[in-house]
């Protein structure tokens, strides 16, 4: 895409962002403009999600090894460590976000581009045709199934573990000394067993992900 393109493709989405929800059929139709369908937009989204769970997997695990540093305090100042252990909780609160916007953009290209492809099913005037569109819908849609199901079992884990993490640092703000970061040492093991479950969880979301493209390039072919 040239320059150009670009230049009225970013000028054309700007103007929809202020319309909210009623503008999906003009943002649908400006980025056909550009060869972009509802499929191409499809796929986009789920690699988008992927990307967004494979990082917040990274920030969480990088969050715990943080609070492991900062429960096992051996020197250096306990302020500093609070700090960096705040930032990785903004930094994971800042991913989880991420994680549920890109399911949310993935949900809503997928609803339209069922409810579209079902649609088209009636104009079909070859039936062999209308037929073998049936089965590839059916198909995609089974295995997105599939899919959703995987990121919102993810998704679902997020928040537990963010409300446990909110917690301690919490609790660390006004109670900055090696007696109270000693009694988090028992929380530690608890923070290992939901972050363990929320990594295994978006391995899978992301397995599926790979999973789904990997069919739609397949029955592209």
């Amino acid at each position: 895409m040239n320059r150009m393109c670009v230049r009225l493709l970013t000028a054309a989405l700007a103007g929809l962002t202020v319309c909210g929800g009623g503008c999906d059929s003009a943002y649908y139709k400006t980025m056909e403009v550009f060869g972009k369908h509802k499929r191409d937009l499809l796929v986009s989204r789920v690699a988008d999600a992927r990307d967004a769970q494979t990082e917040a997997k990274e920030q969480f695990a990088s969050a715990l090894e943080r609070f492991n540093a900062v429960v096992n305090h051996d020197g250096g100042k306990l302020q500093d460590k609070y700090d960096k252990l705040k930032a990785d909780l903004d930094r994971s609160e800042s991913k989880a976000a991420a994680v549920r916007k890109r399911i949310a953009e993935v949900e809503e290209v997928a609803g339209d581009l069922f409810a579209e492809w079902k649609a088209e099913l009636k104009k079909y005037t070859n039936e062999s045709l209308r037929r073998a569109s049936e089965v590839k819908l059916n198909q995609t849609r089974d295995r997105y199934e599939s899919l959703i199901i995987a990121m919102k079992a993810a998704e679902t884990r997020i928040e537990p573990v963010l409300v446990v993490f909110r917690d301690q640092v919490l609790f660390l703000k006004h109670n900055l000394n090696a007696q109270a970061v000693a009694s988090l040492k028992g929380e530690l093991g608890n923070m290992e067993t939901d972050i363990a479950g929320l990594i295994r969880a978006m391995e899978a979301s992301i397995a599926e992900a790979d999973a789904f493209l990997t069919q739609l390039e397949t029955t592209d072919q």
